[in-house]
């Protein structure tokens, strides 16, 4: 036999392996031979049709037109056993005589069927309400459905044919799950920025070839924007639950005022300000600086019958001693030069009926102790060059953050004056003092200013239990001022512990015994500065740039300080 020739054996194998089927006809319209296949289309796999007229097996079939015509049809359709099918017929010739023709025949319904299972599934997948995003092995966006571009006000023709690592360069994203997939060739799940405004969860799954390699990934996309206002609804609507049996809201002169508590000292304090409040009595409220003695004050007229009276509060360390005593008691015509041609009525003359607040009583100039001694003792006052007393019925409530026995031992203060003054004391512990009140008031001021600004923050756990261990040395009127800058001042969301102000975040991380040394302390902003860095820029590269220093530097500090980052480099 000769080497280019095969073998007839092996021809017959080929034939009846083959996965289409083929029916030969000779030259007299009949069946020369059939394959596996076409018997199992034709459905006659137990039957000997070979010798017989093809018309009786294939009534439909154009194979006897292909011999005598003599020329090939390719691809035509037809129903053969209730199947779509393609036959291909083609003339068979020897040594250039015609002797029959060949039926190749495939089934087609198999085919169509997947062909509108793929629509089917590409229309569902389409139609989704999740956003789906698919890459190919190299990373290559390869599709993106509706709901992706709805989700993120991405158009497909932005990211198809775009590498993963090109879109988040150009700010699409900050950081790819699908790139995390194919590196670790696991499920992952994240949650990712778009465009730097919405915050999406993400689920890359790895699609696995027979080889093992990943052929794809396939990643789900829900939008988590509305769920995190929902939480931090939720979170804010608890707060104020948990908070609503520990406050109370009353209306002032100007606005609604609040007074936010929950430690033992507060209630007591709170308890007997109900006590004393419906009765004349002139007190005394004491307590470090910004405890909070306004608002006690405030309180206190409220809660007295005299709420719909004036209150006026006068400041004793504010006004020039020259003037004070005019400012309070008014004066006559001509009374001094300068003087106004009618005069002038006095704040405790307009305070007639109401409350007056006496505040920093301890800077009062001793002369007008005196007179304002006999203003308590007497009801009554007389104007600056008047000799007409005039009635007063005022309740009087003075605050100081001095210790007034030591200004009447110094010779400061007016022994008698004080317990006139002092008929009722109401000492306002500092927050030190009351370590359970400072949540409430951090998670109190913090939306109150949120709710004031339209601004939606969120104070990180680790953030609150922070500023739940420092000192607060100005107490409540430092720690206002504070939450309010934070709202205002600092660009993200999530407010973390970097973004405290470096005396409030060194009290947390340095103890008393071993304070920060400077070099520390250079460290600890070094490391504040690099994570806003890290926060701001989609990359580490651009970090760096941001920061002036290089990548290379950038990368080693990140690895010193054990930072967690997602930002490519």
């Amino acid at each position: 036999m000769n080497e280019t020739q095969l073998d007839p054996e092996l021809w017959k194998s080929i034939f009846f392996s083959l996965h289409n089927g083929v029916i030969v006809m000779d030259k007299n319209r009949k069946i020369l031979s059939i394959n596996p296949s076409a018997k199992k289309l034709l459905q006659i796999e137990n039957e000997n049709w070979v010798g017989k007229e093809i018309k009786v097996l294939i009534p439909e079939t154009k194979l006897p037109e292909t011999l005598t015509e003599g020329y090939s049809s390719i691809g035509q359709k037809m129903m053969i056993a209730s199947r779509q099918c393609i036959v291909n017929r083609t003339p068979l010739y020897q040594n250039g005589k015609r002797i029959g023709a060949i039926g190749v025949i495939q089934d087609i319904s198999e085919m169509e069927y997947y062909r509108n299972l793929s629509k089917q599934m590409e229309s569902i997948i389409e139609f989704s309400t999740d956003g789906v995003y698919v890459v190919n092995s190299a990373g290559i966006t390869i599709f993106v459905n509706s709901a992706y571009e709805e989700i993120t006000g991405l158009h497909r023709d932005q990211l198809i044919g775009n590498h993963m690592s090109k879109l988040m360069e150009k700010g699409f994203i900050d950081q790819s799950v699908s790139l995390l997939v194919l590196q670790q060739k696991k499920r992952i799940s994240i949650i990712q920025t778009i465009k730097g405004k919405k915050d999406v969860i993400v689920t890359g799954n790895p699609v696995f070839d027979e080889a093992g390699e990943i052929e794809m990934v396939v990643t789900s996309v829900r939008d988590i924007t509305h769920l995190n206002q929902m939480k931090l609804e939720l979170e804010k609507a608890k707060s104020f639950s948990h908070m609503a049996n520990h406050r109370y809201t009353f209306q002032t002169e100007n606005a609604n005022q609040t007074i936010v508590f929950r430690s033992p000292r507060m209630k007591e304090v709170y308890g007997k300000i109900q006590q004393v409040a419906p009765f004349p009595t002139s007190i005394l409220l004491t307590g470090q600086t910004g405890v909070g003695k306004e608002v006690i004050a405030n309180l206190i007229h409220n809660l007295s019958d005299r709420k719909e009276k004036p209150f006026i509060k006068i400041n004793c360390g504010a006004i020039p001693e020259q003037l004070l005593e005019s400012e309070l008691f008014g004066y006559e015509p001509g009374a001094f030069t300068g003087a106004k041609q009618d005069g002038k009525i006095g704040l405790l003359e307009l305070a007639n009926g109401g409350t007056v607040m006496l505040d920093e009583i301890g800077e009062m100039p001793l002369l007008l102790q005196v007179k304002l001694l006999r203003v308590l003792q007497e009801k009554q006052i007389y104007r600056i060059g008047g000799t007409t007393p005039r009635n007063l019925d005022i309740r009087f409530i003075s605050a100081t953050n001095q210790e007034l026995t030591q200004l009447i031992n110094k010779g400061r203060f007016r022994e008698d004056l004080y317990y006139r003054l002092k008929v009722v004391e109401i000492h306002i512990p500092p927050l030190t003092e009351r370590e359970e009140d400072i949540e409430e008031l951090i998670h109190y001021f913090f939306s109150y200013y949120c709710d004031l600004y339209h601004i939606e923050k969120q104070l990180a756990k680790e953030t609150v239990a922070i500023l739940k261990t420092y000192s607060w040395p100005g107490n409540v009127r430092e720690l206002r001022n504070l939450m309010e800058n934070m709202v205002v001042s600092i660009p993200t969301a999530i407010i973390e512990p970097h973004h405290l102000p470096l005396h409030i975040y060194d009290h947390h991380h340095a103890s008393p015994e071993t304070p920060f040394t400077l070099k520390q302390r250079l460290e600890q902003f070094e490391k504040r500065m690099v994570k806003e860095a890290l926060q701001k820029n989609k990359s580490i590269r651009k970090a760096s740039q941001q920061l002036g220093i290089d990548h290379s530097t950038l990368v080693k500090k990140i690895k010193k300080w054990n930072m967690n980052t997602d930002n490519s480099c």
